[in-house]
């Protein structure tokens, strides 16, 4: 760290004088003509002065502002004006710790209140994530695997002109798009559940034309990709009994050899708890036999492959989507879900094929009151059904998709298993609200020749 780089805060403050500051920032960052470095910060001089707090451990040391804390839900540092309207900011971003692969080290632009603002957001993930923040409702502009990793500087920007938001991360965009939330507001460094240090932080009154585009988009409307391979006749007699006392971590293949493994949690519905598997982002996790008490079946951190995965007595969920964007489900099955099977947090597709579920309440949800509202898709095909309420519940206020082919519903002569179940997604806290179901060629797809009751 340079120490002997000046702080461009207080040259401007003593330029200009007190009274004088607030309205020329004001109406600079107003306007794309005065294009100039309004606001600058090293932490060169070891204090944190014209920054306010909002929750955490913070201390200047070694030319950085720290964050120490990875138990505080919300940890905020502003400054700048709460007129700023059109301007971009940069800092340089270290995580040094992630309590979960859901929590965040980032930077904020526009913060018109502690809760209220844009954020580009480093996860525990690995991701990065452009979001429009609105209290616990949280809307993702785009967001692209960066590799973060705790330990490592990142450079981080937001543009924000007029309705436009952009986001980049070590000079890349990772998302951007037009939105309304607001107008105009303070800078701030945050962070949820993780630690960091920040640097170099600049406000600039100019935002660039990008020239790069985003990297990662919803798919807008996936396709079935289906296979000859019929979902099994029954179910698979295990080779040996393993019992897990803690959370498998994978990475890379794992071959349970249909082994069957169990001894996490309480069997029940309960929530939070720990997974059997975890998978980190690309991992495949390949016949295995998953018995009671389960916990939480299998968490993907990212991208991952389930390949003759077999559920015996689902727990809380057989699998949660996380991270990533495609997640597929290649064979197996899962029975005595109570509630679901397959719940998909992240943003991106799921795609089931091959598969077989007896006994559930529904086979896919895709959540409708987490924390951050992403755009969800599933597409199953060659899937068997018994005794199963709904196939997919998807939120088409966010623009959620499903399809299917090739679906076999057995035992169901009332025909009253549900195929496409539409909700209203809400924010976090609340609950989401059932608004119709059926094929509509918008969010649910299919026709009667892609399911058959036997």
């Amino acid at each position: 760290m340079q120490t002997s780089r000046a702080r461009l805060r207080r040259p401007l403050l003593l330029a200009v004088g007190a009274g004088a500051t607030v309205a020329a920032l004001a109406a600079g960052m107003g306007t794309s003509a005065f294009a100039a470095t309004v606001f600058s910060d090293t932490f060169s001089d070891g204090d944190a002065a014209g920054w306010s707090k909002s929750g955490g451990t913070w201390a200047v040391a070694d030319g950085a502002f720290t964050q120490s804390s990875t138990a505080s839900e919300l940890a905020r540092q502003f400054a700048g004006q709460s007129g700023w309207t059109d301007y971009q900011v940069q800092a340089r971003v270290r995580p040094t710790g992630f309590a979960s692969s859901s929590a965040l080290v980032g930077l904020a632009a526009r913060a018109s209140s502690s809760t209220k603002m844009y954020r580009l957001a480093l996860l525990g993930s690995g991701r990065a994530e452009l979001q429009a923040v609105n209290g616990s409702q949280i809307t993702s502009l785009g967001s692209a695997s960066v590799g973060a990793a705790t330990g490592t500087w990142y450079t981080l920007r937001i543009e924000a002109s007029g309705s436009t938001i952009r986001g980049y991360v070590n000079g890349t965009q990772v998302g951007g798009g037009s939105n309304s939330l607001v107008g105009a507001g303070r800078i701030g460094l945050v962070t949820a559940y993780a630690a960091g240090s920040f640097d170099d932080v600049a406000v600039d009154s100019s935002v660039s034309t990008p020239t790069t585009p985003p990297t990662s988009t919803p798919p807008a409307s996936p396709t079935p990709t289906p296979t000859g391979t019929p979902p099994p006749a029954s179910w698979p007699t295990p080779t040996a009994s393993v019992k897990v006392d803690a959370t498998v971590p994978v990475s890379g293949t794992f071959d349970g050899g249909m082994k069957r493994y169990y001894g996490i949690g309480d069997g029940g519905q309960s929530e939070s708890q720990d997974p059997m598997f975890e998978l980190a982002a690309g991992a495949t996790l390949k016949n295995v036999i998953i018995g009671a008490p389960a916990g939480d079946g299998v968490h993907c951190e990212g991208n991952c492959t389930l390949v003759n995965v077999w559920w015996e007595d689902v727990g809380e969920d057989a699998a949660t989507f996380r991270g990533g964007t495609t997640y597929t489900v290649d064979g197996g099955g899962a029975r005595s879900a109570s509630d679901k099977v397959f719940q998909h947090n992240g943003p991106g597709t799921v795609y089931i094929r091959n598969f077989r579920v007896e006994s559930a309440g529904k086979l896919y949800r895709a959540c409708g009151n987490c924390s951050t509202s992403y755009q969800r898709h599933v597409v199953m095909d060659n899937v068997t059904a018994t005794g199963t309420k709904v196939l997919a519940g998807i939120n088409t206020n966010w623009g959620d998709t499903a399809r299917f082919s090739r679906i076999t519903i057995l035992n169901d002569p009332n025909r009253s298993t549900r195929i496409c179940v539409k909700y209203q997604g809400v924010p976090k806290g609340s609950e989401p609200t059932e608004i119709g179901e059926g094929a509509d060629g918008v969010n649910c797809f299919y026709s009667a020749s892609d399911i058959t009751y036997r």
